[in-house]
């Protein structure tokens, strides 16, 4: 676990598998040497899998991340930038066992380096059963379990903040800003949930609230009455929810047919998708947001990118997960081979300070100065890109925001500090 934050608020392939070469095609099948160390003899400079779940209960976002963590491969390509990047996309279907099977699809490909995973359950059994004993580097935009941070973390990091730094913003937004004197708990039965709830539960007794009720919930239900009313039923002056897309739809819906008593809802960033409103057919007032922020030194320049190619604005996890196929493209490059363990040694070196400043915008010339030995520091979308000894990041940036009927839109900003 991470130690106690200093806090200052401020206002303000099978499934969907896809490879994408530059300057050439590639058959991944022939570039590895199937052990996850690539194959020196191939053509491509750097292999990234991306490992997100483009369809189950964390679908909604999936896809988005996986977009985002595609894109520096297309923004190079579009640059005419002299380098080979092989990208291969596949599903974890926001479950454990799929999630191995498709980390061992790309570790028998040869890609030595993955952005994902996203769920943090999914996440956790990857590099425990196929990442570590391979020599694998990942790179997570989306699992922010505290349990991950006990985890090694040579080849296991995260763009994603700790659930220990969010979980504590939420309970001072739930008990100072909102007021709360009561509260009670909803949370998705696995690792992402368990830890956020346990933070965020802390965090409010620890200012005075009382805890009325802490209840899980299986995933993709037909109906989550018996939770509501477990929860709601208490009358809590607020009621914090823990989940994903797939299962918030059902869990909304039955809220506001049964339980809506003007009660304010709390809910992390797996829960923000600006479609929600118009899929539970309700504009959600009184639901509050937070997520992640991006507003790294490249944040203009990815957004511009990202809306460009896919016509749509960015999402929750978007600009982590460019960060960090972007921080796995630069350490191979300044590897020199594609060899997990040497990509492991070059992490930290082309991300956290000190050297040349590469952003988004230059992320071209970024490759040229890795390839040639200089000393660059990567400076992102999502923020600095700093990783401390465990992998977690240095600091983090938070979201706070509300539903309506046309969306969502954020309000204000906690920033967070190691």
């Amino acid at each position: 676990m991470v130690g106690e934050p200093n806090r200052r608020q401020v206002l303000g392939g099978i499934g969907v598998t896809g490879t994408l070469s530059l300057a050439g095609c590639l058959d991944a099948l022939d570039a590895g040497n199937g052990n996850g160390n690539g194959d020196d003899d191939g053509d491509a400079d750097a292999m990234v899998g991306v490992l997100q779940p483009e369809s189950g209960d964390l679908g909604d976002l999936g896809t988005p991340i996986a977009d985002a963590a595609e894109l520096p491969a297309i923004q190079l390509a579009d640059e005419g930038v002299d380098f080979e990047i092989d990208i291969r996309r596949e599903d974890t279907e926001t479950t454990p066992d799929v999630g191995v099977s498709r980390a061992e699809a790309l570790l028998d490909a040869g890609y030595p380096a993955v952005t994902g995973a996203a769920a943090s359950d999914v996440t956790i059994t990857c590099a425990e059963d196929v990442w570590y004993d391979n020599e694998v580097v990942a790179i997570s935009p989306a699992s922010t379990s505290p349990d991950i941070t006990d985890m090694p973390g040579d080849y296991l990091l995260r763009t994603a903040p700790s659930d220990e730094w969010q979980g504590d913003a939420m309970a001072e937004i739930a008990v100072e800003q909102e007021g709360a004197e009561s509260v009670a708990t909803m949370y998705l039965n696995n690792d992402y949930g368990q830890g956020l709830n346990d933070v965020f539960v802390e965090g409010c007794e620890e200012r005075g609230a009382e805890i009325l009720e802490e209840v899980p919930f299986e995933p993709e239900q037909a109906s989550y009455d018996s939770e509501l009313e477990s929860t709601v039923g208490e009358e809590p002056d607020l009621l914090m929810v823990v989940g994903y897309p797939e299962s918030g739809q059902v869990i909304f819906r039955d809220f506001y047919s049964d339980f809506d008593d003007g009660t304010t809802i709390l809910v992390p960033d797996g829960l923000i998708d600006p479609s929600l409103p118009g899929q539970v057919d309700n504009p959600m007032e009184n639901v509050m947001g937070t997520a992640p922020g991006a507003g790294g030194d490249g944040a203009d320049h990815f957004n511009e990118l990202y809306e460009n190619e896919y016509d749509t604005s960015p999402g929750v996890f978007n600009a982590q997960a460019y960060d960090a196929t972007a921080v796995l493209i630069l350490a191979t490059l300044a590897a020199g081979e594609l060899d997990g363990a040497a990509i492991a040694e070059q992490v930290r070196e082309v991300a956290n300070p000190d050297g040349e400043e590469v952003t988004p915008e230059n992320l071209g010339e970024g490759l040229e100065m890795a390839a040639n030995g200089d000393e660059i520091q990567y400076r992102g979308a999502s923020g600095p890109v700093e990783f401390d000894d465990n992998g977690d990041q240095e600091a983090v940036t938070y979201d706070v925001g509300r539903y309506h009927e046309d969306g969502y839109d954020v309000e204000d900003t906690v920033e967070y500090e190691a």
